[in-house]
């Protein structure tokens, strides 16, 4: 008898303890093994979250706050400047193409800070666990004004989370190789520049698109809306596009669009 309660009690605690890990996520075509699913729902960066849930929000130019029902938080190409609020992230990414991609003097108190280049030429790895939260980099080119182009001088990054593959395509410059695209996996969200000319024209942005085959496309990095419309006329033939008027989506692997959906995000610094 004894040992009986002694084995019902180490099953307890091991169920308690895999209740906090992070919710497995595929990358492998989650969406289409789900059929039926409701779709996203409008949210603010400061309300409550629901279990296994991702907010996502759209702060600036490419920096988007990404938060979970534990309370983490990530901030993408991080600039060093999220708006008037005394938010700490506990992670934030940078690319170096530019200088409104990152900065050379982040936050001291944010736990974890990740370039997405390293040495010239050599690139950079990451693979942070944070237990709710995994954050991993692919390493990408891009042109230089000095040598013609800089061999992984940057990254996408995806955040494991909630059971979702949520990616960010940075400043991207090439279509990704096969390589590049096998280490990725299937993002079901993606937030992908549409500028058309300083990261990739815009058919080859679509190209991309079409082929990561995510739930859920963010346009990022434009800089007028002649841009983002020329994205959305060029993409609406295989996405439905929704224009929620928002800042914010809360997004989760029950509810994901049935169809592939482009959601136009409009940009809005973080406020108390």
């Amino acid at each position: 008898m004894a040992r009986l309660i002694l084995t019902l009690f180490l099953a307890c605690l091991a169920g308690a303890a895999s209740a906090q890990d992070r919710r497995p996520s595929h990358c492998i075509a989650i969406a289409d093994a789900a059929p039926g699913l409701e779709y996203l729902h409008r949210a603010s960066w400061r309300d409550p979250l629901p279990e296994h849930s991702v907010r996502l929000h759209y702060i600036a130019h490419a920096s988007f706050l990404l938060q979970t029902a534990g309370g983490l938080s990530a901030v993408t190409d991080y600039t060093g400047f999220l708006g008037t609020t005394a938010l700490v992230p506990d992670v934030v990414t940078m690319n170096h193409a530019h200088d409104t991609h990152w900065t050379a003097t982040p936050d001291p108190e944010i736990p974890h800070v990740l370039k997405g280049w390293g040495n010239y030429g050599e690139g950079i790895e990451h693979h942070l666990d944070l237990g709710e939260m995994l954050v991993r980099n692919v390493s990408t080119d891009i042109r230089s004004a000095f040598t013609g182009a800089e061999a992984r001088g940057n990254s996408i990054f995806v955040f494991e989370v909630a059971g979702l593959c949520i990616g960010h395509l940075g400043h991207l410059h090439h279509v990704p190789n096969a390589a590049q695209f096998a280490a990725l996996g299937r993002l079901d969200v993606v937030m992908a520049p549409v500028d058309g000319g300083l990261t990739l024209p815009l058919p080859e942005m679509v190209q991309v698109i079409e082929r990561l085959r995510s739930s859920v496309v963010i346009p990022m990095h434009w800089f007028s809306g002649y841009s983002l419309n020329r994205f959305l006329e060029d993409i609406s033939g295989s996405f439905a596009v929704e224009r929620p008027g928002t800042s914010s989506i809360t997004v989760s692997l029950r509810d994901l669009p049935s169809r592939p959906t482009v959601v136009v995000l409009e940009p809005r610094f973080l406020t108390d």
